[in-house]
Order: structure tokens, then sequence, then C-alpha cells
């Protein structure tokens, strides 16, 4: 059993499969933390139609696939904000895979796919009930910094310097 990391066109069947997977988690998760309910089907419909992914596609962005065995299983998104700023979305891992390395290497291949694009560093933001994912950045060396947007969502956010 093996982890392979590949370039995916965002508005493909596996790219739309995993983004739902990754959609659905993550929402699932804040309505059960605040509500007390998982997302409502026509809503969750309603906000996965709304994001093209057209910041995902070279030569501004890009998404990666990552497969376990050959089955896409993950994904990792970059898209340029600035010439030198890359930023990190889409993280995801199918929960079954999780703890098996897919993570890491999605966020390592996203780093090398923002020095790709010309990005001296990455930043990224999160929730606080996304544990996983901040603990992976930690550990992966992100540090924790002042706000850099105002998302509706964002808690906490990361930034890394890509430099060698």
């Amino acid at each position: 059993m093996t982890w392979t990391v590949t370039p995916e066109p965002p508005d493909s069947p596996t790219a739309t499969a995993l983004w739902r997977a990754y959609y659905t988690e993550v929402s699932d998760r804040y309505y059960l933390r605040h509500n007390g309910h998982r997302t409502d089907p026509t809503e969750l419909e309603r906000e996965i139609e709304a994001h093209t992914s057209a910041e995902l596609i070279p030569p501004t962005g890009q998404l990666l696939v990552a497969h376990w065995s050959g089955e896409p299983s993950g994904t990792a998104g970059v898209r340029l904000l600035t010439p030198q700023t890359a930023e990190l979305t889409r993280v995801f891992v199918h929960e079954s895979l999780r703890g098996k390395g897919g993570g890491p290497l999605l966020v390592r291949s996203a780093e090398s796919a923002a020095r790709a694009l010309g990005a001296t560093h990455m930043i990224l933001d999160t929730r606080t009930d996304l544990v996983e994912a901040r603990t992976l950045y930690t550990r992966l060396g992100y540090e924790e910094t002042p706000p850099h947007n105002n998302g509706p969502y964002a808690e906490h956010w990361f930034t890394k310097n890509l430099k060698p």
C-alpha cells in the first residue's frame, strides 16, 4: 500500500467527488459543533456549487490528488495570492486513511507546487475544531501568525517560508 500524488483538473469527476467529501465533513463538523445538527442537504449543494475552483488551475494554482494504492483518497490545493505568496487550501484525506502519511505528503507536494509557481512563502487559515489540521501544519514547520484575512470560518492563521 503506497501513496502517490498527481495534479488533477479541479473540475474532474475525481476532484469533484473529493471536494464533496471534504466539504461535507468540514461543514458537518461546523454545524454539529455550533448548532447540534449536520448540514442541511440543500445548503450543502448550494455551497458546493458556489465554489468553481478556477483559482486552482495553472498558471496561478494547482490541485493535487493523493491516491492510496491507486484509489483517490485526498486533496490539497495551492493558489497564488501574489507572485510571492501562495495559499494552501482544501487539504483533505479520507478519515479511514488518516495517520498513514497522506496528509504530510500532500502538504509537501503542495509546497513544491507553490515553489514551482514562484511563491516564496505559503499561508493558510483553519478552524479551531480542525485539530488534526492544526497539528499537521505545526509538525510540518508552519508557524501560527496574526490574522491575514477575515474569512468567516478562519480562526487560526499560519505561514511557512518556502525558500530553501
